[in-house]
């Protein structure tokens, strides 16, 4: 590897790392933040889905700039941005500061990973691109699984805020690392952004999250909850409408008319709705109802991860021999069984025996989804469409966990308690086992083309070299 290809790694990697850092690392602060600045359950959903909102609205956004710009100048300004808005969070003197200073974090946060990807493509190809996208995907794990422990010890030694200055320390190095890099930048001639169809994305996320999260406070029939409710249905319509006549849409429906991506991506929405509902309702409930200490709440899923990172790689080839097919339902469906497992919690809380089973059949479940679900969905585009196709679906998996946080305070009626944490992880398997049952149903695995010889001919003269594969329809 060049170089300028290992610094180039390096910069992805830690300008994602932050990114995901705080998308792992903020569901142990919560207790805390109510505890110093006031407010529920609403206000706790509020401080991760304002990040949420802006993250998942704006990525396609995020990505038509990097073409437009360059990826290094949207890079910069997304790790300046985001350093400054993680100061703002620190700094936070009310819950409402907050909320606003995590939703400009998030549109920071939208800059990060497109670029970073992008910056990747434009340095690396073939083989050795493959296998940097595989160490960025590992180094961005390292911040799931270092996210919430770290974010226990901070709350539990030096309090909550250093959950959000803690981003300075690797927003520097990155920021110093790309005054370094010596490479041209990319920008593509014609790209327009589709800034409307941007408009109609966040008011239509917004509103429908906003309804749902305060339907507690204000009640279904009352105007504050109706109007924006309304409003957003509206404003998604006219997205969808707007996607329709664009000439340079922000999402090219399009690409929903193949099968296994339109049906991998409703697997997505329900499997990462759930995974994110279920990341919350965990750490929450140890903390608030069972009275763990932040550090032993974050320690209580660290499992989910050692054993994704042990197995994750074993599915995703077992999937390349016989198909994501089976691995996509067969995995929601153990993952939805963990959590079926965890509705024996009683209090007081015996995390071995009442939690930490269905935790581990959980990560079982998971590390057979993951590698699987992303080769079915990224291997039913082209190449020429793999960067949309990614960014689609990360912006996908993003929407469905601010939606799945959203319905939390529903689900519970208001209150965390033992029945409230029941509901929720009821809803939460019954997700998975959605996500797994649509994928049973709708993915169709390649089909072989029948075997050639190395060195045979075919009629139009091109030469074999080995096994090759066509896409079902």
């Amino acid at each position: 590897m060049a170089r300028t290809q290992a610094l180039v790694l390096w910069i992805a990697i830690l300008a994602s790392f932050v990114s995901f850092l705080d998308s792992s690392v903020i569901n142990v602060a919560l207790p805390a933040i109510s505890r110093e600045l006031g407010g529920g359950l609403s206000t706790q959903q509020w401080v991760v889905d304002a990040y949420l909102i802006t993250l998942g609205s704006l990525i396609l956004v995020a990505g038509s700039l990097s073409d437009l710009l360059g990826r290094v100048v949207v890079l910069r300004a997304g790790l300046i941005g985001f350093g400054a808005t993680s100061v703002m969070c620190a700094l936070a003197p009310t819950v409402e500061v907050l909320i606003l200073a995590r939703a400009l974090q998030g549109a920071a946060g939208a800059l990060l990973v497109p670029s970073s990807l992008a910056l990747i493509t434009s340095h690396f190809d073939g083989a050795p691109r493959a296998k940097a996208i595989g160490q960025w995907t590992a180094g961005t794990t390292v911040a799931f699984i270092a996210g919430p422990l770290l974010g226990g010890v901070l709350v539990d030694s030096v309090g909550w805020r250093w959950v959000f200055g803690i981003n300075v320390l690797p927003i520097a190095v990155t920021l110093y690392l790309l005054g370094t890099l010596r490479a041209k930048d990319v920008r593509q001639v014609g790209v327009r952004i589709d800034y409307p169809g941007a408009v109609l994305c966040v008011l239509g996320l917004a509103g429908p999250v906003f309804a749902l999260i305060e339907q507690g406070n204000y009640g279904w029939g009352s105007p504050p909850i109706m109007a924006p409710l309304i409003l957003g249905i509206l404003c998604l319509a006219g997205f969808i409408w707007r996607e329709r006549t664009a000439q340079q849409p922000l999402l090219p429906l399009s690409l929903f008319n193949v099968r296994n991506f339109s049906v991998g991506n409703v697997a997505t929405a329900l499997i990462y709705a759930a995974l994110s509902t279920g990341g919350f309702i965990v750490v929450l409930f140890l903390q608030q109802v069972a009275g763990f200490p932040a550090t032993l709440a974050a320690l209580a899923l660290l499992p989910v991860s050692i054993v994704s990172i042990l197995l994750s790689s074993w599915f995703g080839s077992l999937a390349g021999r016989f198909g994501p097919r089976w691995f996509m339902a067969l995995g929601p469906a153990l993952a939805g069984g963990g959590y079926l497992l965890m509705l024996g919690a009683e209090l007081p809380v015996n995390y071995w025996t009442q939690l930490l089973p269905g935790i581990l059949l959980f990560a079982l479940g998971l590390s057979a989804t993951v590698a699987p679900l992303t080769a079915a969905i990224l291997g039913s585009v082209s190449e020429r469409q793999a960067g949309i196709g990614s960014a689609v679906n990360n912006a996908v998996s993003r929407v469905a966990g601010l939606i799945g946080i959203a319905l939390v305070g529903l689900v519970v009626a208001g209150q965390l308690d033992l029945g409230g944490f029941h509901r929720v992880v009821a809803s939460t398997a019954v997700l998975l086992i959605l996500g797994g049952i649509v994928s049973a149903v709708g993915i169709q695995n390649p089909v072989r083309k029948p075997e050639a010889k190395k060195g045979q001919h075919d009629a139009a003269g091109n030469t074999h070299l080995g096994q090759t594969f066509r896409r079902g329809r």
